[in-house]
């Protein structure tokens, strides 16, 4: 795929763009053809899933807990879930979906597919931005259309698809800010990603990363050292304040997303004990109390199982218990930190080259027979026996997750190459802070929870950087 894209995007000019309507610009004839791949592909893949097993396959564990919140916020004006203010999801993606979702399942997922496709633009719009050579844009465009987590993600009714069309819109205005420096371009940049915050809270500390960023590269532009970060960070702080201060009003918690605390205490700290003790991670997790927004949703695992398991917090505001959890699960990570860092770097690994095929699977309904949750079996059997039980039970699958892998590992050489042929555009360092800003998190934060799915934000960058690097390998060979 790499190679028929070099020779696609040969026939574009490589003289950077220099005119004023390059930033404004939205559209090129040539972007026609992987716009229209993206589509074909995508929908093809909705089509044969909803054949396969309707829409009940649209939805993954995750679905409901926003769609509960969000209709609620839509019909009543309040963002419910369980009878008490959600705390769990930020409005973005809930209201998305309540809107989408009320001509059915399948409208919001064709309405996903779409935010997809507009993807495919904007990986090119920042491509441009970043190298300033239209081919490398188109081939960039082009890899993104095949990208196999974003068109599996692209037919699943969860948020990653909506964060990434707003990171994205952030990110060009970004770049092309470093090439202008003008600041109402950086402000738009902070309105995109208070948007992207409000639909996945993992950005919520980027903005202080991003400005500390902009000090560092406008420390010699006069006027512009303080006044960049300051112009992000006020088109973006204010914005989640005053959400933190709805959750502190209505309920006493005074986070952006308890989220956070959720996976701290039943991810991280129950990886860290599961470790400490020899046990197995969904052993301690049910003990702990938690059952999962696949089985309830909503936020009801805190008000049953996690109460039959501490009934002395039943008359806890939902602050008080989130604050408990954050402490008991702080509390863990302390007196453990070695292994805490262990199930870091496992995380971090499962994140970066994880194949990330049980998201074709599982909606396609492929090994239907395999038993149990997939990060389960891996934690508690190791990865030897979880992949000699998987090939014994289903060779094909082997197969398709060793072809994923191939073309993954492919992309990050031809990024690697991309990156280090132009070590001195800012631009570039742009897309490689937030990439090791979004896999910090996701290894600090994820535990064994996290998967492929975590990888979504970083892979248009990687598509830009092999785009550059299947460009420059061409030259050379040439």
């Amino acid at each position: 795929m790499l190679a028929h894209t070099a020779a696609i995007i040969d026939v574009e000019s490589s003289s950077p763009i220099m005119n004023p309507s390059y930033h404004t610009e939205w559209w090129t004839p040539r972007l026609a053809w992987p716009v229209i791949a993206a589509a074909v592909v995508r929908l093809t893949l909705l089509a044969v899933m909803l054949a396969r097993g309707g829409t009940a396959v649209l939805f993954q564990g995750d679905t409901i807990s926003y769609l509960e919140p969000g209709r609620n916020l839509l019909l009543h004006g309040r963002y419910f879930a369980d009878g008490v203010p959600d705390l769990v999801r930020t409005p973005g993606y809930s209201l998305f979906l309540a809107i989408t979702s009320l001509a059915g399942p399948s409208a919001a997922a064709v309405a996903n597919v779409i935010l997809s496709v507009l993807s495919v633009i904007l990986v090119w719009k920042l491509g441009r931005a970043v190298f300033g050579d239209n081919r490398v844009a188109l081939g960039a465009a082009w890899i993104f259309a095949f990208e196999p987590i974003a068109i599996c993600l692209s037919v699943v009714l969860l948020a990653e698809t909506l964060f990434l069309a707003f990171l994205l819109l952030c990110m060009e205005r970004l770049a092309v800010f470093l090439r202008g420096r003008r600041l109402q371009v950086l402000a738009a940049a902070g309105l995109w990603l208070a948007a992207a915050t409000f639909v996945r809270p993992v950005t919520y500390y980027l903005p202080v990363a991003l400005a500390m960023g902009l000090f560092l590269v406008s420390a010699r532009v006069p006027g512009l050292r303080w006044k960049a970060p300051a112009v992000l960070l006020i088109s973006v702080l204010p914005w989640l304040a005053a959400w933190q201060i709805r959750n502190w009003v209505e309920t006493g918690y005074r986070g952006f997303s308890s989220i956070s605390d959720v996976n701290l205490y039943f991810y991280n700290a129950a990886a860290v004990t599961a470790s400490v003790k020899h046990r197995h991670f969904s052993d301690v997790q049910s003990e702990l109390g938690y059952t999962g927004f696949l089985d309830q949703g909503g936020q009801s695992y805190l008000y049953q199982n996690y109460l039959i398991r501490n009934p002395e917090q039943a008359g806890w505001s939902q602050g008080q218990r989130l604050a408990f959890m954050h402490t008991e699960a702080l509390g863990v990570i302390r007196r453990h930190y070695g292994v805490y860092l262990r199930s870091c770097l496992t995380s971090l690994l499962k994140t970066v080259v994880e194949p990330g095929t049980v998201y074709f699977d599982r909606p396609l309904l492929l090994y239907p027979e395999y038993p149990g949750h997939a990060t389960a079996l891996f934690v508690n059997v190791g990865l030897v026996r979880w992949g000699i039980a998987l090939f014994k039970a289903h060779p094909w699958e082997v197969a398709e997750k060793a072809a994923f892998e191939v073309v993954l590992l492919v992309m990050y050489l031809f990024a690697a190459r991309g990156a280090l042929d132009d070590m001195h555009n800012a631009c570039i360092w742009l897309l490689l802070g937030t990439s090791l800003y979004f896999l910090a998190v996701s290894a600090a934060m994820g535990g064994l929870g996290a998967d492929a799915r975590y990888r979504l934000p970083i892979m248009p960058f990687v598509c830009i950087l092999a785009a550059a690097g299947v460009w420059r390998t061409k030259t050379v060979a040439e």
